[in-house]
């Protein structure tokens, strides 16, 4: 672990980039002192984790990669899958971070991102009739708010606001916690999504803050019942 460290400090000091060859299997072995065996481990490490690049035939060789949102949050939500989260854990982080995100893009989105915003919405137009429409919609709803953390400046923070959509998408999916259809929910969530639009659109950054932490209360309040419902209906089982 120590050798892939010191490969991947080595890489970011002389400011790689992704496609930029390393260094033969030999001349790892000379530069950092280390057996074949231990280079080979470190890099396949280093692969795993989807920071080198191996390629075979002409011209084959290792090559810097790069890790993407997507690979990342699916690594992290891995690790929180052992961690039994709460609906509660979640939204202590989303109260903080959506309300200031929302204020932060009032007035500086353009058409086409509002645009995509509202396709969101429109994908949820009436209340789910069962289990199954209501998880689609849970799942819908949740990447209304990804969608807005993509358009963030803020590279960190968009990350941290989308990968909190995903892992509350994923447990409102295996903890089923979108059973029973929960209308109030619905109409609550689709209700703050619109008034959010308007406020983006019209650069109104205090009422985008406002109406989204308005959003945040409520959907946590809601999805706690929804949450002591599973749990009820498990113990009765």
């Amino acid at each position: 672990m120590q050798v892939s460290a010191a490969i991947k400090e080595w890489v970011v000091e002389r400011n790689m980039q992704k496609g930029d060859r390393l260094p033969s299997e030999a001349e790892m072995m000379t530069r950092f002192g280390m057996a074949k065996g231990t280079i080979r481990e470190a890099m396949r490490i280093l692969e795993a984790q989807g920071l080198i690049e191996t390629r075979t035939g002409p011209g084959g060789g290792s090559f810097v990669g790069e890790v993407t949102a997507d690979r990342a949050k699916a690594l992290l939500a891995n690790y929180f899958y052992f961690n039994e989260l709460s609906v509660a854990d979640i939204y202590q982080l989303r109260r903080v971070l959506e309300p200031e995100l929302a204020a932060s893009l009032a007035g500086k989105l353009n058409e086409d991102q509002l645009d995509a915003l509202e396709k969101v919405v429109a994908q949820y137009p009436e209340p789910a009739q069962t289990a199954e429409e209501e998880r689609d919609q849970h799942v819908a709803s949740l990447t209304f708010h990804r969608t807005l953390a993509n358009f963030s400046d803020n590279a960190l923070l968009a990350f941290v606001v989308s990968f909190m959509g995903r892992v509350l998408s994923d447990l409102t999916v295996y903890r089923q916690l979108y059973d029973p259809p929960n209308p109030e929910l619905y109409r609550k969530g689709l209700a703050y999504q619109t008034e959010l639009i308007a406020a983006l659109r019209e650069g109104r950054a205090e009422d985008a803050r406002q109406i989204m932490a308005a959003h945040m209360q409520t959907a946590e309040a809601l999805m706690q019942v929804q949450e002591a419902r599973v749990l009820r209906k498990f113990f009765a089982e």
